[in-house]
């Protein structure tokens, strides 16, 4: 009997009909993305640190991690952009040797009219209602009173002869520079009052975000939302995601960070990173903290990466995050400059909506120290990952339990047997689908190039090389236009 059954026995006298079903040739494949969303939780929060949950709705996050929470807020602006992608949050607890990072806001001048404050914390309005009569230490008193009743908000706040003290809820660098303002959208102002502001500085000490990367495990997390980008942390995260890129582990992971600074500082930081797995946005002056843009970034970027890994992400919106001021939104040679600093950029719309400008990663220099845009665009790792699951994927389900035999051995129909060639048949085959996907092109030369043979030492082994074309994006068109008078 040459045909190899998987479950019907050779030594069969029973009369009758058996059929055994075999899904080798089905070709079905179904893959459900994951992101992990690590950050802060505050005690009031159910979930314990370092096991990641599922989360699917904001009012979730709010219970398992705590009301004002960074954790909670990183979920609802995720949720905000993207609900399709399986999220997943690991909380971390405070560094309890860190401190609060604490802002001030001071009332200068009382009010000769009644109004409504249009306040912003991290981009949040609040409104303070205003009397005609309050002093300043009682528009503080107000303004304090507001803070405190918006339980959704990541500080608390006090008030003192007019001057109103405002604390992170966490310890840690991640609430430095939280923005406070007013009239955001150039609200009136109640007619005398002034006020002045001084962002959130001072907290120090934030926590390890190996706490999350180890109970990421071997599950395969296809993005994280990282909410630190202090160095000690950033290489723990480089680390890890390299490995898990690794042949040996094969369950890739892109970083999303965000940094918030001058033009000067956001480069330097850049160029002080090299690594393909980590994307880091800009947000200049943006009201949003930093932490919510990188959520959202990625909430952003995994929506369309898993429809498409190979198409561009520019002028995706990224819904949920306020644009700095007009005077302080960086030109397009800043930008420009940026991009050779391993920073991603965003534009502004003439309504204020943020848009993804190029989405690149941290990746700038090879190994000998030369400059290298080879992982420049996420879509060049993003891809690889996704050729590479899908080769894994037809090997698997279509030789799971196969014999393995030389090119050329005559061997009998419908046997288990699988031989070099015939591999390198599935693989051009495979290469063809996914340049019909928009993935790779220039199938020829790939054909051309494409080696399958079995390993010389080891005869239970085959092994190849391929030379996949990755499809590129369009990004830039020039031309020149000489005119004739």
């Amino acid at each position: 009997m040459a045909i190899s059954f998987d479950n019907i026995p050779a030594t069969l006298r029973n009369p009758g009909t058996y059929i055994e079903f075999n899904n080798e040739l089905a070709g079905a494949s179904s893959t459900m993305f994951k992101v992990a969303v690590a950050g802060q939780r505050l005690a009031s929060g159910s979930q314990a640190a370092g096991i990641p949950v599922r989360v699917t709705d904001p009012s979730q996050a709010m219970a398992l991690f705590g009301q004002g929470s960074m954790l909670a807020a990183q979920c609802e602006a995720f949720l905000n952009a993207n609900t399709d992608t399986e999220m997943w949050a690991i909380a971390l607890d405070d560094d309890t040797n860190g401190t609060a990072a604490v802002g001030s806001i001071t009332v200068a001048t009382a009010p000769v009219s009644a109004g409504t404050l249009a306040l912003y914390v991290g981009g949040v309005r609040i409104s303070v209602g205003i009397s005609a009569g309050d002093d300043v230490a009682t528009v503080a008193t107000s303004i304090a009173a507001q803070i405190n009743a918006a339980l959704d908000l990541p500080v608390t706040a006090t008030s003192s002869a007019g001057v109103v003290t405002v604390t992170a809820r966490h310890k840690g660098e991640v609430l430095n520079g939280l923005d406070l303002r007013a009239s955001f959208y150039d609200e009136a102002m109640p007619a005398g009052l002034t006020l002045t502001f001084a962002a959130l500085s001072g907290g120090a000490g934030n926590p390890d975000v190996a706490v999350a990367l180890d109970a990421m495990g071997d599950e395969w997390f296809n993005w994280l939302v990282c909410p630190y980008t202090d160095t000690a942390n950033l290489v723990q995260v480089e680390t890890e995601l390299g490995d898990r890129f690794g042949p040996m582990r094969q369950i890739g992971c892109r970083a999303f960070v965000a940094f918030s600074g001058t033009h000067g500082e956001t480069g330097t930081f850049g160029s002080n990173r090299n690594n393909p797995h980590v994307t880091c946005m800009s947000t200049g002056t943006s009201p949003t903290p930093t932490y919510l843009v990188s959520a959202i970034n990625a909430a952003v970027a995994a929506k369309s990466l898993a429809i498409d890994p190979a198409r561009p992400l520019q002028t995706l919106v990224l819904k949920g995050m306020l644009a700095p001021s007009r005077h302080e939104r960086w030109s397009n040679s800043e930008r420009n400059l940026l991009l050779f600093d391993g920073i991603s950029t965003f534009t502004v719309g003439s309504d204020g909506t943020c848009r993804i400008e190029r989405q690149i990663t941290m990746y700038q220099q090879n190994s000998s120290g030369l400059s290298d845009a080879s992982y420049l665009d996420i879509c060049t790792p993003e891809t690889l990952e996704r050729i590479r699951y899908e080769q894994r994927l037809m090997i698997s389900q279509q030789y799971p339990r196969h014999k393995l035999a030389s090119d050329g051995t005559q061997y009998g129909a419908g046997q288990a047997i699988v031989t070099p060639q015939i591999i390198r048949g599935q693989l051009l085959s495979l290469y063809r689908t996914m340049e019909l996907k928009g993935w790779v092109e220039a199938y020829d030369g790939y054909a051309e190039k494409l080696i399958v043979e079995r390993d010389i030492d080891d005869a239970n082994r085959v092994n190849w090389r391929d030379t996949p074309n990755l499809v590129n994006q369009l990004r830039i068109t020039a031309g020149k236009q000489q005119f004739i008078i």
